[in-house]
């Protein structure tokens, strides 16, 4: 639990998340640095400005989903603020399966809990638990503001998540395609039943995928095996299910981003990055981005909070 700040103007800094990391689909994350940042302030009515990416696109009413999660956790809060002020700069793609939604999500909710003049301080099971109901899964709204590699799962309790620390060694590469994935679009394209040895398969590759994420990543291309739901997604993004391939097949651990329709290849060291970028067909950005192990930030003044 960390100290909220109330009153002013709170400057928010939410990562990008990729998902599933292959095999453990919806239960593993992981926080990327490259971010949105957002200034929030209470005021009289609504004013959203955004910049950078989605400007232009994004909306600027109600409707805006950082907007929706700042509501929705005011009335959690029982607080009801005259209004809002909301200054996005934004840096993450948006329908690209890095996490735009969840970023959106987590910093609504942090914005409202460091402007609430009610509470002291910032509960991450109770934000983590609004997060997931509106996200509707855990996976990248845990890695966003947990930060790290994130493992999550549902109980009676609501959703549970813990962080981990990631191994050096693993060097996060994204490619991004100019086309956009609704993640609605991907989840619809899974089937309801899967095989007994497509299940074992996975179960036994998630196991590995934290031990080679968080202390051997020699393991990292046989760890991120996945028989569950890139293959059944394929058909939306073949593009990416080649790139995938290609990597793989030149001995990279790549795997679909989330729900697509990016790649992120976790091996990707200064060498290996040269060696991914001749793979990599015209078209797509490749980012060389590491690992942001603290997770959505809070600032205040001169005071930083993590969440």
């Amino acid at each position: 639990m960390s100290a909220a700040v109330n009153g002013g103007t709170v400057r928010i800094r939410v990562p990008a998340t990729s998902a599933n990391l292959g095999p453990a689909f919806d239960s593993a994350g992981l926080a990327l640095a490259l971010f949105d940042e957002l200034e929030v302030s209470v005021a009289d009515g609504l004013e959203v400005v955004v910049e950078g990416v989605g400007a232009g696109e994004l909306p600027t009413d109600e409707s805006h989903l950082v907007v929706r999660a700042f509501r929705a956790a005011c009335v959690d809060l029982g607080w009801l603020p005259t209004g809002l002020r909301l200054h996005a700069r934004n840096g993450i793609p948006q329908g690209r399966g890095l996490g735009s939604s969840a970023a959106a999500v987590v910093a609504g909710i942090l914005a409202a809990w460091a402007l609430c003049p009610a509470v002291t301080g910032v509960d991450d099971d109770r934000v983590l638990a609004l997060a997931d109901a509106i996200e509707g899964h855990p996976d990248n709204v845990a890695a966003c503001l947990l930060g790290g590699l994130t493992l999550s799962w549902s109980g009676d309790e609501g959703p549970r998540a813990v962080s981990l620390p990631v191994h050096a060694q693993v060097t996060p590469l994204v490619c991004v395609p100019t086309r956009t994935l609704s993640t609605h679009v991907a989840r619809g394209l899974l089937p309801s039943v899967v095989p007994h040895e497509d299940a074992a398969y996975n179960a036994g590759r998630a196991a590995l995928l934290v031990h080679a994420l968080t202390a051997a990543p020699q393991f990292l291309l046989e760890a991120t095996g996945d028989r569950l739901h890139q293959g059944p997604r394929a058909s939306a993004m073949p593009d990416t299910a080649a790139l995938v391939a290609d990597l793989r097949d030149a001995g990279h651990a790549a795997v679909v981003s989330g729900a697509g329709p990016s790649v992120l290849v976790l091996d990707a060291g200064p060498e290996d990055a040269a060696l991914v970028r001749t793979v990599v067909p015209a078209g797509w950005e490749v980012l060389d981005l590491a690992v942001e192990a603290s997770g959505a930030r809070v600032r205040y003044e001169d005071r930083a909070v993590p969440s």
